[in-house]
């Protein structure tokens, strides 16, 4: 199967961990074990004493109970047997569009997303159309171009709400249409839905796997949650054909998911509450600052990011972005995705869950650089 090169995941694997200020992460600043019992009020010795004494086994092979129930407080119509955990929401998408897509196929994805989400079904064969997020759109999909694309052969629609790396977000309204558009072709609708808790507090936004019979959710405790190390994600669904082909598929590739991971993830559901708050209010401090920053440069515009943990900076200089960031690294440090990464020239990845000070210092140097030009 050849498959197009991962390019933000190559850009980040090749230098994220020899930068001084890394401004470009995703994830919100992740806590240790000992922050997180701290966090929940939870007993560390207890937990490590009684898990020291479980044999390492593969465990419950479709999930932790406690794991599955914590998953499903996170939605409205699911119960634990329309979860299927994952390694991450990486694998959740995966494993869902390789369950789903066969060769001849049609799959309409957008465009920029994480690129797992058009390019794994381009591997398997799939005729993929993309439904470009514009700027001048607000980098929210146009519903009647999207009624337009879909034709009766349509398998898959993927969507990334909130979007990664723009940080628009859908609304309700919006993604009813959605639903509405993939339900008049028997299409189904995976939605990576890892950056939705990180939206403004009082802003409700709908799960897919709520609003659509066969509609499916993925996410993971990586983004929102600040424990990307436990590797475990999930995919939730209501739709029993798709929870069949997806747990068939699980068995050769996964099997099961880690004792200790899932372990963990279910007391952090428990206090998902608190693990939430820390993180919105990090966002709610670091937000001001990028806007500030980006007000007084005059090389980079935005849209202001309506939720999730990524913004995407455009600039107006004659250089390319894979050799912006290349030179902004060397130079300074800096560590920024190109935008060239998701198909968006002149255009830089910015993430804002991040240590306070290291954007700060990560921005300070930014503008330093933009000085030359």
């Amino acid at each position: 199967m050849k498959i197009d090169a991962f390019q933000v995941e190559q850009w980040l694997t090749a230098y994220e961990t020899k930068v001084k200020y890394n401004i470009t992460k995703t994830s919100a600043v992740p806590v240790t074990i000992e922050e997180l019992f701290q966090m929940m009020g939870e007993d560390l010795e207890a937990f490590w004493r009684d898990f020291s004494r479980r044999k390492l086994s593969y465990g419950d092979i479709n999930g932790n109970p406690d794991f599955l129930r914590g998953v499903c407080g996170l939605y409205r119509t699911l119960s634990p047997e329309h979860i299927i955990p994952t390694h991450g929401t990486s694998g959740a998408n995966h494993l869902l569009i390789s369950a789903v897509v066969e060769p001849g196929d049609h799959v309409i994805s957008v465009k920029p997303t994480y690129q797992q989400l058009y390019s794994i079904p381009d591997s398997l064969g799939a005729k993929v159309d993309i439904l470009h997020l514009r700027r001048e759109n607000n980098y929210l999909p146009d519903i009647e171009e999207l009624r337009s694309m879909v034709t009766e052969k349509t398998k898959l629609i993927c969507i990334n709400n909130p979007d990664n790396p723009t940080g628009s977000l859908m609304d309700n309204a919006m993604l009813r249409e959605v639903v509405e558009i993939a339900r008049s072709c028997g299409a189904y609708l995976l939605s990576d839905e890892v950056y939705l808790p990180m939206r403004p507090k009082g802003v409700e936004i709908d799960c897919i796997a709520d609003l659509y019979e066969k509609g499916a959710s993925t996410c993971s405790m990586s983004k929102a949650y600040s424990l990307a190390g436990l590797r475990i994600g999930w995919i939730a669904t209501r739709s029993k054909e798709l929870l069949k082909a997806c747990a068939s598929h699980r068995e050769y590739t996964l099997i099961s998911c880690g004792l200790f991971d899932e372990a963990v993830a279910a007391l952090a559901l428990r206090h998902v509450d608190k693990l939430l708050e820390k993180n919105l209010r990090l966002i709610a401090e670091n937000l001001p600052v990028v806007d500030r920053w980006v007000a007084g440069e005059p090389h980079i515009s935005y849209l202001y990011p309506q939720a999730g943990t990524t913004a995407l900076l455009h600039y107006d200089m004659d250089i390319d972005s894979v050799t912006f960031c290349r030179r902004l690294m060397e130079e300074t440090g800096t560590f920024m995705v190109p935008g060239d990464c998701f198909d968006e020239p002149k255009s830089l990845r910015l993430g804002f869950a991040i240590d306070p000070e290291v954007l700060r210092s990560g921005l300070a140097e930014l503008h330093e650089f933009l000085t030359q030009f």
